[in-house]
């Protein structure tokens, strides 16, 4: 069925802040002593929130850490932040349809509201949820339900969550919304439980396309 709802991701699905987080666990990395990440590792490794990554990255000073980590990150991520080509046009289309439009991510909910607002996106978007903001964060529940909250809306097949990994596609099965893979890659063989229900969307067009 068409959705009532589209919930995004928001790192690598609507902006590329890749070397921005890359720039900032670098910072991190170092004041620790421990081996900086690769971009590309940087990539394959970001998957939660940092609130639940860095326990186990630097066990009983997390939270020291974490000041680290944010510092690095709030000296320059408006500076480099980069929607992704045809992401504005791909929004104001959906909002002009009527959807209801909302952000799911595992970045730090202040940041990530400061983002939408520097992109001037904010009358897209009902719902901006980020990391913290929820009692936990995805591939838990909560912060779809915070999403959605006030929207009569309710989790449902007809809820779409668009993203670009499998914590985003897990997100959507926990939550019972279908999950929209959206990366030039299809799914590898035996990468997603066949039994999770999403779709694979190559572009922005193919998105569009599936909507139609």
């Amino acid at each position: 069925m068409p959705p009532r709802a589209l919930l995004f991701d928001w790192d690598n699905t609507l902006v590329n802040t890749w070397p921005t987080i890359h720039a900032a666990l670098h910072v991190t990395f170092e004041n620790f002593g421990l081996q900086p990440w690769s971009l590309e590792e940087v990539r394959h490794n970001v998957r939660v929130s940092a609130r639940e990554a860095f326990p186990d990255l630097f066990g009983e000073r997390s939270d020291e850490a974490l000041d680290v980590f944010y510092e690095a990150f709030k000296a320059q991520h408006l500076e480099q932040l980069a929607a992704i080509e045809g992401a504005t046009e791909l929004l104001a289309d959906l909002h002009g349809r009527g959807l209801y439009l909302g952000v799911v991510s595992n970045k730090s909910g202040s940041f990530l509201r400061r983002e939408v607002a520097h992109l001037g996106w904010d009358p897209f978007f009902s719902k901006v949820i980020g990391a913290t903001d929820a009692e936990r964060d995805k591939p838990a529940v909560d912060p779809v339900m915070m999403a959605l909250e006030g929207s009569g809306i309710s989790p449902s097949r007809d809820v779409w969550f668009i993203g670009d990994t499998d914590v985003d596609l897990l997100c959507a099965e926990n939550a019972g919304c279908t999950g929209v893979l959206l990366r030039p890659e299809p799914p590898a063989e035996g990468e997603f439980p066949r039994t999770w229900t999403h779709f694979h969307a190559s572009d922005y067009r193919c998105l569009l396309a599936l909507l139609r």
